[in-house]
Parts: structure tokens; C-alpha cells; sequence
């Protein structure tokens, strides 16, 4: 059943998400709140969506799962870019977790071509 865990585009997403869950832990406060809230459930998202779809077992399915996970993983990383520059979070943290969400989401892409998806030929 853990197959999922060997999927490249299923580690960096796990490697994501914990990225994001402790970075941005520390630093929640009032005004923080709703970004790192939103940011937590996209990076979230990203891997929950991997494990569903690869869990539900068809093909039409987990291609679906697999662009929701893409479009999570492209609003993660653009909310890590938002709290960059309002300095929710510090130059370092936030470009490590842009390289490890952009990690994430490249891997996701192959992965719906590789799958023969249309839908992301335009996708860089």
C-alpha cells in the first residue's frame, strides 16, 4: 500500500511539506496567521493529493489528483514568494523552501507527461 513513497515526485513533496510545516510553525503569529495558514494547506495539499490518487487505484483518477497536487504545489511556492517580500519570512528560509517546492513541482510535471497529459504541454 506505501508504494506512493516511492515516487520521486512523493518525496520531494513530503520533504516540501515538512519544510514549510516547520518554518513557518515558529513564526505564526496575528499577522502572519492567514498567508502561513494558506501556504500550510497548499504544501499540504501537495502530498495528500499524490497519496489519493495514487491510493484510488485508476488511471483518469490519479491524473486528476496529480494536477491538483501540480496546482497546490505552483500556489505554495507563490505564496512563499509573497511572504519573502511582506519579510513574513527571511531571504534564506523562504528560497530554500522555493527550492524544494519547485523541486516538487518539476518532478509532479514530468510525472503527468510521463502519464501523457496533454493539459501541461504548455507547462514549462
Amino acid at each position: 500500500m506505501y508504494k506512493y513513497r516511492s515516487l520521486e515526485a512523493w518525496k520531494h513533496a513530503h520533504a516540501a511539506v515538512i519544510a514549510v510545516l516547520r518554518a513557518t510553525d515558529e513564526k505564526r503569529q496575528p499577522k502572519t496567521w492567514a498567508l502561513f495558514d494558506q501556504l500550510r494547506r497548499a504544501a499540504v495539499s501537495v502530498e495528500a493529493n499524490i497519496v489519493e490518487g495514487y491510493a484510488l487505484g485508476t488511471t483518469p483518477l490519479y491524473q486528476r489528483h496529480l494536477r491538483i497536487a501540480v496546482g497546490s504545489a505552483a500556489e505554495a511556492e507563490s505564496l512563499v514568494r509573497v511572504a519573502i517580500e511582506v519579510e513574513y519570512l527571511s531571504d534564506s528560509i523562504g528560497k530554500d523552501l522555493e527550492r524544494q517546492l519547485g523541486n516538487a513541482l518539476r518532478t509532479l510535471i514530468g510525472l503527468v507527461r510521463k502519464r501523457s497529459s496533454p493539459f501541461l504541454e504548455r507547462v514549462p
